[in-house]
């Protein structure tokens, strides 16, 4: 479920020290009940890398138009990434924030991990259309009583990257997002 921006920017989360220059573009209630101690099982399905494959057809195939078109526009390159274009917000973390462990070994791409709190994790990308920031966080409801939250953070890349965002909109909130959190529930309710 879609929540209030005021969901992430009311909570005193370690993000916001990092990418306080950032736009928070979506804040999401994510259905996954669990204890005090399974943040990182949620974290660990998110490595998982199985988006969008589970996911309907038409998200698979805006998912392949998007890389697609970034072939084609050349939006993807290695020159406009992490680390040339803009540079990692692992170099803006606080000492403390810098020796914690980045997530689990699985493969995270397009997503580079920028740090793993007991109960918040980010993650970021880069292209030629913004720099991006994939939120995870572990919301006490009731005592006892946890879920995830996800937020998404965005730094567009000049007019084209504002233009491409807002383009984009639309698709994301009918088909992408609606899909991903379905399968987001669907995995937690069946983990072992």
């Amino acid at each position: 479920m879609k929540l209030a921006n005021t969901a992430h920017t009311g909570r005193s989360w370690r993000i916001h020290e990092v990418a306080g220059d950032f736009d928070l573009e979506d804040v999401w209630a994510l259905d996954t009940p669990g204890g005090p101690d399974d943040f990182p099982e949620l974290v660990k399905q998110f490595a998982s890398g199985r988006f969008p494959d589970g996911a309907p057809v038409i998200v698979r195939a805006l998912w392949s138009l998007r890389w697609k078109l970034g072939v084609l526009f050349r939006l993807d390159k290695r020159d406009s990434g992490l680390d040339t274009r803009v540079g990692s917000l692992r170099d803006r973390l606080p000492e403390d924030l810098r020796d914690t462990p980045t997530g689990p070994d699985e493969d995270w791409l397009p997503f580079t991990p920028v740090y793993r709190l007991d109960d918040e994790f980010a993650a970021e990308m880069a292209n030629r259309t913004m720099h991006g920031v994939l939120h995870l966080a572990w919301i006490e409801e009731a005592p006892g009583h946890y879920r995830g939250q996800l937020a998404v953070l965005v730094k567009p890349n000049g007019r084209f990257g504002r233009a491409y965002m807002g383009f984009i909109k639309p698709f994301r909130y009918l088909f992408v997002y609606p899909a991903l959190m379905r399968m987001i529930a669907r995995e937690w309710k069946t983990r072992p």
